[in-house]
């Protein structure tokens, strides 16, 4: 058994692109692309959280084991907080450390998960999760207000301050602070920024065609 378990987390019922996880990919599904990617980092166990057969079907043919998500839990209703709160109370006590990897950055490199890895455990002084970000560079506003900029004093995009957008492609933390968190972003986070290629992450039908695209071209 290995100390980090690599959590995938699979839902049926997607709103926005119906069965995105394990519909059509390419010549493959995202699922299958994200555990071919893991099986090849060898400091992980895995385990697919779902309550999707197919997804169980998927997993059973990579011999990785699954989790049978309760209904609450792969419902609209239930909320981020309480899923990740679920899924790390729900992770035997033996795995000190949990990785979330949605299969919905299927961009991700096994190098960068290594990276996240070895960030993680050489520096636990000084973070207490490693989560991989996209920089936003954007003159943002939000309710008829600018939140990154002066409009007398409008910078270039480039010189913009740095703002995170959390991707969720690859994160770490230990269990007891993703219980505690309810969340898998500890309580002094590292952030390691992915290229807009790595940072890909599929939420609507544009995303998912774009990304299959990319990904062809990309193979």
């Amino acid at each position: 058994m290995k100390d980090i378990l690599a959590i995938v987390p699979i839902r049926a019922g997607s709103q926005r692109v119906k069965n995105k996880n394990v519909r059509p990919f390419a010549d493959t599904t995202l699922l299958e692309i994200k555990l071919k990617t893991l099986l090849q980092v060898t400091r992980i166990d895995i385990v697919v959280d779902t309550d999707c057969p197919k997804a169980v079907e998927i997993a059973e043919k990579f011999n990785v084991r699954v989790h049978k998500r309760e209904d609450f839990y792969a419902s609209s209703e239930c909320t981020n907080s309480e899923f990740f709160h679920h899924i790390a109370k729900n992770t035997p006590e033996e795995y000190k450390y949990l990785m979330y990897v949605p299969v919905t950055s299927p961009m991700v490199k096994v190098e960068t998960i290594n990276r996240v890895i070895d960030e993680y455990f050489s520096n636990p002084f000084d973070c207490d999760s490693v989560n991989t970000t996209t920089l936003i560079k954007h003159h943002m506003w939000l309710d008829g207000k600018p939140l990154n900029y002066k409009v007398s004093e409008s910078p270039n995009s480039q010189n913009l301050p740095d703002i995170h957008s959390l991707n969720y492609a690859v994160n770490i933390l230990q269990r007891k602070i993703m219980i505690e968190r309810k969340n898998v972003v500890g309580y002094s986070p590292k952030f390691i920024v992915l290229d807009q290629y790595e940072s890909v992450d599929i939420d609507t039908m544009y995303d998912f065609q774009v990304s299959e695209f990319l990904y062809k071209l990309n193979k």
